[in-house]
């Protein structure tokens, strides 16, 4: 079943707000097409963006422009099975080996056996997950807010999530709930709020691939964990604590002012010099 057209209208039009030209790849694996949005030099050093649960790659946009004129080749993969371009119309994931298999899989077919990999909320436990995985394809690994890695939800936080689970999923339910993380929707983008709310609603999505907690302390790859001050999901500051102690080699920080869904958009300007200076490192 393909993606409604509002939806990919949205997405499109999202994607039309990156600061520089973007290349959309599609690579085959066998468990469907996944969809990368690539931009800056085609010799950079590869940067792997992956997104949090029903954000789809274009969430990047107040990102993807400062990362790819540092240098780096971005590379942002829509997630197989969740709301985006990418078609999960093959084998099922069949678990944590299967989701670890599929991006094994797409960077192989992208020719990358080594990246930087940057991620956000769900996509940071996956991003950390992979890491475990495949050391010695993770260079250097940035954390953006990551849920399920250093702790759990908030008991509150999953009581307010719980209607996105149940029958009758509409667009208005999303908005309620990502107004509510955030603290208001004149802090989160008009534009990306929408998308999400369509994709929540209309996108014909599959099971999410969930496992245990990654056992940080066994990463290899120099680390970089931001929180965002505000966010709901959890309690930052003692998260944070918890990624230090987890880390202790690791950059820890937590972001002034930012919710959960917002912080690579509303606090783009820290979140993007942080992270550029954190890869440049060892380049």
């Amino acid at each position: 079943m393909p993606a409604p057209s509002s939806f990919l209208a949205a997405y499109d039009a999202l994607l039309a707000r990156w600061p520089l030209p973007v290349e959309a790849i599609d690579v085959r694996t066998a468990h469907g097409t996944t969809r990368i949005n690539a931009c800056g030099p085609g010799d950079g050093r590869p940067l792997v963006l992956l997104h949090g649960g029903g954000a789809t790659s274009a969430m990047w946009f107040a990102n993807a422009g400062a990362w790819a004129r540092a240098g780096h080749r971005v590379l942002a993969v829509d997630l197989i099975g969740d709301p985006g371009r990418s078609l999960h119309d093959g084998d099922r994931l069949a678990g944590v080996p299967g989701l670890l298999g599929w991006l094994d899989a797409v960077l192989d077919q992208l020719g990358v056996p080594e990246a930087d990999f940057c991620a956000h909320s769900y996509g940071a436990w996956i991003a950390l997950t992979y890491a475990l995985h495949a050391p010695a394809r993770v260079r250097r690994l940035a954390l953006l807010d990551p849920t399920q890695c250093f702790a759990g939800f908030r008991p509150g936080y999953l009581l307010h999530a719980l209607p996105l689970f149940l029958p009758g999923r509409t667009p208005a339910r999303a908005r309620t709930y990502l107004d509510w993380e955030s603290g208001g929707g004149d802090r989160l983008d008009p534009d990306w709020r929408e998308l999400y709310a369509l994709g929540y609603a209309d996108f014909p999505a599959s099971r999410v691939v969930t496992g245990p907690r990654p056992a940080a302390a066994r990463l290899g790859a120099p680390a970089l964990a931001l929180f965002a001050e505000h966010s709901r999901t959890h309690d930052s500051h003692r998260v944070a604590a918890a990624a230090r102690t987890a880390l202790p080699e690791a950059t820890v920080a937590v972001v002034p002012g930012a919710a959960h869904h917002n912080l690579p958009m509303a606090a783009a300007a820290e979140v993007n010099e942080r992270v550029a200076a954190f890869l440049a490192v060892g380049r």
